[in-house]
Parts: C-alpha cells; structure tokens; sequence
C-alpha cells in the first residue's frame, strides 16, 4: 500500500487534467476562481487525510470526492460574499459564456447528494465520478467495479432522482 503522498505524486498529472477539466466546466463565466494549480492544491489537502490509498482506483474515487468538496466550498463562499461588492456589472455581450452550474444549484446537488447517499451509495459514487471528477463511462465503471451499462443505467436513475430533489 502506498502513503498518500507517494502516490498523490505519481498520479499528479491525472489530478491536474481533472482539475482543469472541472475548473473550465464549473468556472466558464470568466470570473475570477481558483487557478488549475490552486485547484489541485485545495484537492491535495483534503486528499492527505486519508490514511492509504489500496490502488490508483481509490485514489481516483477519492481525488473526485475531493474536487466535489472544493468546488462546494467555492461556490458556498460566492453565495456568502456580497453580491456585486460595489461593482458595476458585465455587459453579457463581453460574457464568452454562460457558467455550467450556478453556484446556487450546485449548493443544492450537494445536498440532495447527500440525501441520495444514505438511500445509495453506489449512486452517490458514481455522481462523484461522473459529474464532479468528469470520468467517462467506462473510467467510472472500473473505479466502481461496475460494467458500462450499469454505469449507463445508474447515471440515469442519480440524474433522475438529484433532478427532483433539487426542483422540490
């Protein structure tokens, strides 16, 4: 078994794609947010708690777990700040894009998240995978053990189940 820290070290790069991967999906409006290498770092902290990593598969679901918790902690600490502080606002015509996720929205996935974890966890999991840490189908199925279509099968009944949650 391999220390946190050795293994965080070997599969840096994959960190880092996943961060920038998550950082242009969930940060597109051009705002200012943490950098990919800030990113990584938040990530890396709270990745140090754990005490061993088995295999680069839990490593890798933990890595998602992670970047789920940063970017909750961001977009909680935007919705906290006064809105605007003064400033005057944006044009949308100087706006490139329209962000993925609304802060608001992403407050309250994380919550219905946590309500879908006590009924499954495996869901749980494979939001974490698929949503926060951008896995692909088929990288999601081999860090749950899950075959793709299952994964295909479960994606649907998270997304089904988180849509009503958030609506209510």
């Amino acid at each position: 078994m391999s220390e946190p820290s050795e293994l965080t070290t070997q599969l840096y790069r994959d960190l880092r794609q996943l961060a920038r991967r998550e950082r242009a999906r969930v940060w597109s409006d051009g705002s200012p947010t943490l950098q990919t290498t800030a990113l990584i770092h938040e990530a890396y902290v709270k990745l140090q708690r754990a005490a061993e990593w088995n295999d680069r598969e839990h490593f890798l679901r933990t890595a998602a777990k992670a970047m789920r918790q940063v970017l909750l902690d961001e977009a909680k600490a935007r919705l906290t700040s006064k809105r605007g502080s003064g400033e005057r606002a944006l044009p949308l015509d100087l706006v490139e894009e329209v962000p993925a996720v609304p802060d608001e929205v992403l407050v309250r996935l994380d919550e219905a998240l946590d309500r879908l974890g006590e009924q499954e966890p495996r869901l749980m999991q494979l939001v974490e995978c698929r949503f926060y840490a951008g896995y692909s189908e088929v990288e999601t199925g081999r860090l749950l053990g899950l075959s793709e279509r299952t994964v295909r099968r479960d994606w649907l009944r998270a997304k089904a189940w988180l849509y009503d949650a958030i609506r209510e």
